[in-house]
């Protein structure tokens, strides 16, 4: 009986911290803390946003922060918010799961002549993996379900970014 008590709590632990993983992925890009974000990600990470625009690729860590830094500085503020957390352990590798998550991305881009809200809705699948840092995602996959608003917003912003690097 203990065992099985220890190992349950052992994968209590680990959904919670998946979860919240992937919570700070949401977190790091609103606050812009590039650090906070980056370190969700193993080194390289596979990430595919094609839906959006963005080449699936595997990339290093930096090359990923970089990119969607790059995205979402240009923009005045982003609310993403990252909820419905289903995650499913792989039964033959303690250390690797997926987690399903729903995602609800605002963006408010102040100024633009096309609209200065934009809001996708989706979803990703995230494949985690345990590491001596603890859980992280090793690929990212976007599904775009639907877009509202300013649908230019995200060249837009990246568009200020870089100007505002140039400056």
């Amino acid at each position: 009986m203990t065992d099985d008590l220890e190992a349950r709590v052992r994968r209590l632990e680990d959904r919670a911290q998946i979860s919240e993983q992937v919570i700070r992925y949401a977190m790091g890009v609103d606050r812009r803390d590039w650090t906070m974000f980056g370190d969700c990600f193993t080194d390289p990470v596979y990430a595919d946003f094609s839906a959006g625009g963005m080449p699936a690729a595997t990339v290093s860590r930096d090359d990923l922060v970089g990119r969607i830094s790059t995205a979402l500085n240009g923009f005045t503020a982003t609310q993403h918010i990252s909820p419905n957390h289903v995650i499913e352990f792989d039964p033959g590798d303690p250390d690797r799961a997926v987690c399903y998550s729903y995602m609800f991305a605002q963006h408010l881009l102040r100024g633009s002549g096309n609209g200065e809200y934009y809001l996708l809705r989706g979803s990703y699948t995230n494949h985690m993996l345990r590491t001596p840092g603890g859980w992280k995602i090793e690929r990212i996959i976007q599904h775009r379900s639907w877009e509202y608003g300013n649908k230019t917003a995200v060249a837009e912003a990246i568009e200020q970014s870089q100007a505002a690097t140039l400056s």
